[in-house]
């Protein structure tokens, strides 16, 4: 057995590797990080890159090209290899878009940080996060759990 692993050699691995998923999944979770604060859901996203604004693009005629095609990665194989066969004068509607959609945010976010300087966004919750916890509280009071439904088997 020259350059091949005993049976012994590999039962040891094996057992290491199931140690390790076992610890994985053994319903402890690891502490969450304090540090980082929430994320705000008023906050302005991000633009798009002028890439994604020509993917945005790209995707509705490549599918009605392709409507058998249903893999993620093939549309975006093919988006690249054509964002980098499209010359700059191509691209330059793109970026363009891209670049009044930078401006835009630009804006949205020196107004959001301004509101965020007056205090009024910190103490105030926002409509979302207000929603999200009220249908939660909601869902666990109107008493109709899965609990019930296993009782009735």
């Amino acid at each position: 057995m020259k350059g091949g692993r005993s049976k012994a050699e590999s039962k040891k691995a094996d057992t290491k590797l199931s140690v390790k998923r076992g610890a994985a999944a053994g319903g402890k979770k690891p502490a969450a990080k304090k540090g980082k604060p929430a994320k705000d859901p008023n906050k302005p996203k991000r633009p798009a890159s002028a890439f994604f604004v020509f993917m945005e693009e790209f995707r509705k005629t490549y599918k009605e090209k392709h409507p058998n095609n249903k893999s993620v990665a093939a549309v975006g194989k093919a988006g690249g290899d054509k964002w980098k066969s499209l010359s700059e004068a191509e691209k330059a509607p793109y970026v363009a878009k891209a670049e009044k959609r930078k401006a835009e945010y630009e804006k949205n976010l020196q107004a959001y940080n301004k509101k965020m300087s007056d205090g009024a966004g910190a103490e105030e919750e926002s409509d979302k996060s207000r929603s999200e916890v009220n249908d939660d509280e909601d869902d666990d009071e109107d008493g109709s759990g899965e609990e019930d439904e296993d009782d009735d088997e």
